[in-house]
């Protein structure tokens, strides 16, 4: 099923949308635009709960094992600090004290410096993996959100602006790197060492060892109180640069329009004015950020201050609270503990606001896509095979179809009864805007409905997507050009395909009738969305597509639009060849095509009214009256 091309200008995608539906939304005014992002801007983000913290610890199951040695990597740093503060007061006690010779104190040297070795390439490993197992959840994530976006309803999918779900899909789901790569090592590493380090010290110093566990809870107190305003701020932030993602790509999109409408130099204001909104967010997150660097140091000053305090008081013999004396080396080895104290805590704080960032991207996510996915399906499988399919034709039946618009604004079709035998050929017709495209859709299951649709006597909704894809082809009325080769776009129809059938096909839709008068023929590349062919050589692209196929049902939406009438009748004729044995819906303005047709009904009314018609035979020659 070709997807159907974005609106210019209004951000939403659709699949197969048909331009002739009164059922489609009125394309939003730039005016509409600015007033509805200014409500949006002036409402805060919600408050990421517990959902959002649990979900996003759920993805940690997703890498494992680097996560665990990202955690594991500051923990037996810590150790070798220990052995590192030790054995740096020995020998600075043995050289002071015991006036020991140089050549005494080399080994400790050297084991000291094979420790500050040690502890970076400890470092170096853990941040590897932490940007390893970062890398992978990102990876999965994207995957999983791509997946559930893809097998979303149509009808879901243009209610979403397209540059809102594609900053979704890359700059919130990257905002959540620091979370899993910086901030959950130091969060383990800020609850383990600081109490490890005050154990260690407390048997040679039991009031530094005291001071140590008075002082080092703070800093996570205050950091907390600050934390709550970063955060916010972090939700308002990103929730602007989400804004400014989908209001730039959408602005792009539709320029033409814009220019058509004299509102590029308005837009371009507006940008403008969104790009200094996100400016002053991006500053606030800053400061926050600067204050509680500034709250951590601040204490962590002061717990390092105090200690050094108490030992200086105590080598002078100012205060005594310790019976036992105070050495050298025990002194030196308290004072060089007391940064490494507070040190996981500082690195806590420096990478506190990639939580406060994360849990923001999260709730971004949960909103975008109304609720937070299950990570960790894989996308789904490729469409069967056609020879999975029923080789037969099916039929189609329809009882009590209403269709109405999405605004559900006014009703299409109201109490619909139709029944197609297998096989047979029926021409859909009516004034544009009446709900031809959006039968169609329904019919295939690109838009939502009420009452029965059935293919081959199964409910539409039972079907599996693998083999309703495989079992119907369906074209609208503007197919989606990528860039490459008209082959390679050919084959999209069955991408097996060899040459020679991507030829055949291409004969049949009448693309060689223009592709073989251009240098490269089949070969030549052509510009996304089409870009370098007409409307009506991009139509006839995808009908060779269609050719490609082995379809019970064939679902076609103005197929000969944009033709002329001699290349219409070539390509007419090749799709009543190829739809022999196969049901066949047309939903057409064209009298020539109509007639063709086995049956031809007429929307009107809310309502599907049989059409008579001389019968046109399957060769294109006239057959007796008759009347549906």
């Amino acid at each position: 099923m070709a997807p159907g091309n974005d609106r210019p200008g209004n951000g939403r995608s659709g699949a197969g949308a048909g331009a002739d539906d009164v059922g489609q939304a009125r394309e939003p005014s730039p005016v509409d635009s600015a007033v509805g992002e200014a409500a949006e801007a002036a409402a805060l983000p919600r408050k990421p709960g517990r959902a959002e913290s649990r979900w996003l610890r759920g993805l940690q199951g997703h890498a494992r094992g680097p996560l665990m040695i990202a955690i594991a990597a500051p923990l037996v740093a810590g150790v070798l600090v220990v052995f590192q503060a030790f054995l740096l007061a020995h020998v600075l006690d043995r050289a002071i004290s015991g006036h020991a010779p140089a050549r005494d104190l080399l080994p400790g040297v050297i084991a000291f410096a094979l420790i500050i070795i040690g502890r970076g390439l400890i470092g170096r490993v853990g941040e590897e993996a932490g940007a390893v197992a970062a890398e992978r959840i990102k990876a999965l994530l994207r995957r999983s959100l791509f997946s559930h976006l893809m097998a979303a309803p149509p009808a879901w999918v243009r209610g979403r602006a397209s540059g809102a779900m594609a900053s979704v899909l890359m700059e919130q789901v990257e905002a959540i790197d620091g979370f899993f790569s910086r901030f959950l090592p130091a969060m383990i590493a800020a609850a383990v060492l600081p109490i490890a380090f005050a154990v260690t010290v407390m048997p040679f110093e039991p009031i530094a060892g005291l001071l140590f566990f008075v002082s080092a809870p703070m800093i996570p107190l205050f950091m907390a109180l600050v934390g709550w305003g970063a955060e916010a701020a972090s939700r308002r932030h990103l929730n602007a640069f989400a804004r400014l993602s989908g209001f730039f790509a959408d602005r792009v999109r539709g320029i033409a329009t814009l220019k058509l409408y004299g509102r590029a130099e308005a837009e371009a204001d507006a940008v403008k004015a969104a790009s200094d909104d996100l400016h002053q967010r991006t500053l606030a997150v800053m400061r926050i950020a600067f204050l509680s660097s500034a709250v951590l140091e601040f204490f962590a000053a002061l717990g390092v201050a105090g200690v050094a305090l108490y030992i200086g008081l105590t080598y002078l013999d100012l205060i005594s609270i310790w019976s036992l004396p105070l050495t050298l080396q025990i002194g030196l080895f308290c004072l060089v503990m007391a940064p490494e104290v507070y040190l996981p805590l500082r690195v806590l704080a420096a990478h506190y606001h990639d939580r406060a960032n994360a849990l923001a991207a999260v709730n971004e996510i949960g909103a975008a896509f109304d609720s937070l996915p299950a990570v960790g399906a894989e996308p789904e499988s490729a469409p069967a095979p056609a020879a999975a399919r029923p080789t037969a034709a099916l039929g189609l039946d329809i009882g009590r179809l209403r269709l109405a618009t999405p605004d559900d604004a006014r009703m299409l079709l109201d109490g619909v009864d139709l029944a197609i035998a297998p096989g047979e050929h029926v021409a859909i017709i009516g004034e544009s805007g009446i709900g031809k495209s959006t039968l169609i859709e329904a019919l295939c299951r690109l838009r939502a409905f009420e009452g029965d649709i059935r293919l081959g006597g199964r409910a539409l909704a039972d079907i599996d997507e693998a083999e309703l894809r495989a079992t119907m082809a369906v074209l609208g009325q503007r197919p989606h050009l990528f860039r490459g080769t008209l082959a390679d776009n050919i084959r999209l129809g069955r991408r097996e395909a060899d040459d020679a059938a991507v030829a055949e096909a291409a004969r049949l839709a009448g693309v060689s009738a223009f592709a073989d008068s251009l240098p490269d023929g089949l070969a030549t590349f052509v510009g996304e969305r089409g870009h370098g062919v007409s409307g009506g050589e991009a139509q006839r692209v995808a009908l060779a597509r269609l050719f490609l196929r082995d379809p019970s049902v064939i679902l076609l939406d103005e197929p000969t639009a944009h033709l002329d009438g001699e290349t219409e009748r070539r390509v007419l004729d090749a799709v009543v060849a190829f739809a022999r044995g196969r049901t066949l819906v047309v939903a057409t303005h064209s009298p020539a095509v109509a007639q063709r047709m086995d049956r031809i009904f007429r929307i009107a009314g809310g309502g599907l009214l049989p059409v008579p018609h001389r019968r046109g035979r399957r060769d294109g020659t006239a057959a007796a009256d008759g009347q549906a």
